[in-house]
Formats: C-alpha cells, structure tokens, sequence
C-alpha cells in the first residue's frame, strides 16, 4: 500500500530523472541528497533504501567471516544505515560515510544509541587519515550509480582505504562489455572490476550470478579483494 503523502511515482524512475539532470548541470554527484531530500518530505522514495541489510551482502560476508580480522570496517555509500549497523552488530568498529547529508542525518535518527561513526563524505575527497585504515570495506551498490568516467578514480580510492591483509567486500549489477550501457543504475562490467587488481588488490573470490529478490532478477557481481601485507 503507498504510503500517505508519498510520491506514487516509479521510484528509479525518480532517481534516473534526478541523475540525468544532475549529469546535464556537470554536477554528477549533486543528486544524490536532492533524492534522500525528497523521500524525507515525501515527495519520492530511494530506490535502495529498503531499511533491511542487504541480503546478498550478508551472503557473502558468510561466506568470509572466519577469515575476515574483526576490527575496523568502513561502508562506502551508506545510505540510511542498515548495513553499517549489520557489521557493527558483528563486534566491527564501523565508520559509515555517505555524500549525501540527508541520508546521514536519518542514520543518526534511526540509530540513536549507535555504534557507528556515521559521517557525511566525498568518495572523491575523502579525509587523509583514511588511508591504509580499514581492515575491512564495504562496497554494494555504489560504483553502480556513478558514471563510467568516475569510477576508476572512485575504485582507487576505495582501495587506498584498505590496511595491509585487509579485505573488501563488493557487490554490484553486471553485464558484459557488449550489452549496452543501460539506464542508472548502470551495470559494470569484468573489465572494469580487473582495476581493483589494478590498484594493488587480489580477487580471492568472484560470483556471477542472478538475484531474484527483486520483481525481475538482476544480474550481479558478488567478490572478495586482498590486499596483501607489504
């Protein structure tokens, strides 16, 4: 049933709208607290915020649990909480950031007696204190929604914030070079993950495979990265 007040709108079709304007104005990471604004006063919903964890993600952090070092772990592009709250229930010191301050605002309000450190950050300007820092980082969903020409940069950056033995954990949609682009969220592609290797990570584990939790399944990529000791 939709909720009183609330946008009757397709809520991806919200978000492409919202991103495409973005991408026309040159601001391509403008949107994304425009939408979080909108689903706070009910004119829109994210279309990733389902307020539950992440049920791939918990797949594969069972997956690697046993040899994963229970310490510090960083989620990128957080959203509104779930999964940062998971691996803090799972005893990590979790840092959770997002861009959007909106979204970071809701944590907060959510979680009131949390544990995470939640924090309103760029991927493309993040604190310097960062680097070498996490043993383990959280990555599901996000590369997805940025452009092609941003995510080399954004993949290098994810990689300097690992610590030496530390692990990432990624997820997100595919498809193969020869499909098309498609609309946001626009799937990766192999290739583009090998840039994780690229910037000094090993792929210990790599699963291509179709989701059905959604009304049409959707093909994604599911890995685990190591970074080695030095």
């Amino acid at each position: 049933m939709q909720q009183e007040g609330r946008s009757n709108k397709d809520p991806r079709a919200v978000a492409r709208e919202l991103a495409e304007q973005a991408l026309t104005a040159g601001n391509p990471l403008g949107w994304f607290d425009r939408l979080y604004g909108l689903a706070e006063s009910g004119q829109a919903s994210v279309p990733w915020a389902d307020r539950v964890v992440n049920p791939n993600l918990i797949h594969l952090y069972e997956r690697f649990k046993d040899r994963l070092p229970c310490s510090t772990a960083l989620v990128v592009g957080c959203g509104l909480g779930d999964d940062a709250e998971y691996f803090a229930a799972q005893n990590f010191k979790v840092t959770a950031f997002d861009i959007s301050v909106t979204a970071i605002s809701q944590c907060c309000r959510r979680f009131p007696n949390t544990t995470v450190a939640y924090r309103t950050e760029n991927l493309f300007e993040m604190p310097a204190n960062w680097e070498n820092n996490f043993d383990l980082v959280i990555e599901s969903y996000t590369l997805q929604v940025l452009p092609q020409t941003m995510r080399n940069e954004a993949i290098r950056n994810i990689c300097r914030t690992l610590s030496p033995g530390g692990y990432l954990l990624f997820i997100s949609r595919a498809r193969e070079e020869s499909e098309p682009r498609g609309t946001m969220p626009w799937p990766l592609t192999r290739r583009e993950l090998r840039e994780f290797q690229r910037y000094g990570l090993r792929e210990i584990y790599f699963e291509d495979y179709y989701d059905h939790s959604e009304d049409s399944a959707v093909r994604r990529f599911r890995c685990c990265y190591h970074k080695a000791i030095a």
